[in-house]
């Protein structure tokens, strides 16, 4: 028994708090806060309230424990309270996002003229950092200066880690720039902070820094510079990251594996990925949920409902992450009955509830499969407001199957909940044209031009040695456009021997037909992948990504040039992955 101390009759007062505070740590070590609160009261009764050392080990104790409030009592009755009073506590609140009380604390230790060190600054900073306070971080930067701290490691890289997670990547890489010293947790923040603020080419030139001078690996650099591979799709770079980790020995993690596994998922390497989920031997619902939504993405279906009966079969119990992944490669299958049985099976599952993202993939399987009526009544009502995604995936598939009706009521909510998209005004547009109502069309875009509304920009590019090749549609500005352009000529010419045909349907100017084939030939997947055909080592793989959804006609494409070349293409739209092999494409033409 711990209080088994107090049995002894302590005299000497020097013994008495000797002993107290050997009681304390003990307590704080071991998060006994009923002890921590009897000798609390003992030193009540002892009258040693007053010794600041023992004051500041009750606050440490009481925050080791979780409860701040009784800390900060202790705070506020001692009479005199010194720089490591103030620094216990404000690190309490900063620890655990409290960010308006550690703010408020150190204004208010400011006022009592207490000298702030490297500690405080820290705290302080953290605490800025949660609640992205840009304006507190300045100030905070300012005092640092001022006090000649800024110099010191630790208060560098919380700075550089607020300006951060304040979204100023500038302020960071200047603080970053005027450090003295750095550690791998210094050059860890700045790579984290680029991917946080989804600036993936600079992580990863950053990145490349760091392997130059020999800086020590970890895990959170690791994992964030495979998020930025993954966000632009660079194979290459992932795969070399991959041999780091393998040379440097570097323990993988579930979460560096997981972030290895989406790397090769979102690069188009669904075989890779399974590998690095096969391989790993602990795996928890956040590496199961990865692959899953590796085999959705990539239209795997059987792969993945085998992997979810796995995973269940592991005890392992599924999450809403688990079953969006489901529900989204059932949907872009075409299963929809399926998708209806696991989103009935969601419903019956007490510990996972149905959400608005399930009711959006649901909503999306019956848009595919042109069950328009059923999905309509659905959104109708289900128990949340409709979403731009779903009024989206509707407002497509009326423009696919011709309700211009329903198209109209699905693009008035979406003009309202995103005005500036001007993509929905396109799709509108689009219905119309493809059922020839070129007024309709002309006054949509009238409509378009006069509001604030953007158009993204078709893109697709492909990593080529290290080095990504970006085309817009009609592309001019490439180094080797005219080469391309010819090989292009000449692979239509191949694929049109074996049947090819243009599918002016996809065009939707008011042009003639000549003017239609000439608008689809210069789409910008097409000058991708002839590029990646002229560039690549005949056999490799060729890997296409798109910003944007691919249109029937370059889907056709794909197909035709993938059994002329004898090799697979990959592309990755803004949907889904479609691996295109002997003339035919994984998504079975359903996308």
């Amino acid at each position: 028994m711990l209080l088994g101390i107090f049995d002894f009759h302590i005299t000497a007062a020097k013994d008495r708090s000797w002993n107290l505070q050997c009681m304390i740590q003990k307590c704080a070590k071991s998060g006994l806060l009923s002890e921590g609160n009897a000798c609390h009261a003992h030193i009540l009764q002892s009258g040693l309230q007053l010794d600041i050392l023992i004051s500041n080990m009750l606050i440490n104790m009481y925050c080791k424990c979780g409860t701040l409030g009784s800390a900060r009592q202790v705070l506020e009755e001692m009479p005199q309270r010194s720089i490591i009073s103030w620094n216990t506590i404000i690190g309490a609140y900063a620890q655990i996002k409290l960010a308006g009380q550690a703010l408020s604390l150190f204004m208010k230790m400011r006022k009592e003229i207490i000298q702030v060190n490297e500690f405080t600054i820290s705290s302080v900073l953290c605490a800025c950092a949660a609640q992205c306070a840009i304006f507190e971080c300045t100030q905070l930067h300012g005092l640092a200066v001022k006090t000649g701290i800024l110099s010191n490691v630790y208060v560098g890289t919380a700075l550089v880690d607020a300006y951060a997670r304040c979204a100023s990547m500038d302020d960071a890489s200047r603080v970053f720039d005027i450090l003295g010293e750095k550690t791998d947790v210094t050059w860890s923040t700045m790579v984290t902070g680029f991917v946080r603020n989804k600036l993936y080419e600079e992580a990863l030139m950053f990145y490349r820094r760091t392997n130059m001078i020999n800086i020590k690996q970890n895990n959170f650099t690791v994992s964030s510079v495979l998020s930025a591979c993954a966000s632009l799709a660079a194979f290459i770079e992932g795969k070399q990251v991959h041999a780091i980790l393998c040379k440097v020995g570097l323990e993988t993690g579930v979460y560096v594996s997981s972030s290895l596994l989406d790397m090769y998922a979102r690069c188009g390497s669904i075989a890779e990925a399974y590998v690095v989920f096969s391989e790993h031997g602990d795996k928890n619902v956040v590496l199961w949920n990865t692959m899953l939504s590796g085999f959705s993405r990539h239209g795997r279906w059987r792969e993945t409902i085998i992997l979810f009966e796995k995973m269940q079969q592991s005890g392992l119990s599924p999450t809403e992450v688990t079953f969006v992944s489901l529900l989204s490669v059932c949907g872009h299958m075409g299963l929809v009955e399926e998708a209806r049985k696991y989103f009935d099976l969601l419903g019956k599952d007490q510990y996972v509830p149905q959400t608005v993202i399930h009711y959006s993939c649901l909503v999306d399987a019956l848009c595919r499969a042109g069950q328009i009526h059923d999905a309509y009544d659905l959104i109708k009502s289900m128990p949340f407001e409709a979403t731009a995604s779903m009024w989206g995936a509707f407002l497509a598939a009326c423009r696919k199957y011709g309700n211009l009706e329903l198209a109209e009521v699905a693009a008035k909510c979406l003009f309202d909940l995103e005005p500036t998209n001007a993509g929905n005004h396109i799709l509108l547009s689009d219905a119309y044209a493809a059922n020839k109502q070129w007024e309709d069309v002309a006054r949509s875009r009238k409509t378009l031009k006069e509001s604030e509304a953007k158009k993204e920009k078709g893109k697709s590019w492909i990593e080529i040695k290290d080095k990504v090749h970006t085309f817009m549609a009609a592309e001019r500005g490439h180094p080797r456009v005219a080469e391309i352009y010819v090989e292009l000529d000449e692979l239509i010419k191949e694929i049109e021997k074996i049947g090819y045909k243009a599918q002016l349907e996809h065009d939707f100017h008011d042009v003639d037909g000549s003017r239609k084939e000439e608008l689809l030939r210069q789409h910008s997947e097409k000058l991708a992948v002839t590029f990646g055909i002229m560039s690549l080592p005949s056999g490799a793989p060729i890997r296409i990504m798109k910003n944007l959804r691919i249109c029937g006609d370059c889907h056709s494409f794909m197909k035709f040039v993938s059994k002329v070349i004898h090799r697979e293409i990959v592309v990755r739209d803004v949907n889904r992955f479609h691996h295109f092999a002997h003339g035919h494409c994984s998504c079975r033409d359903f996308w």
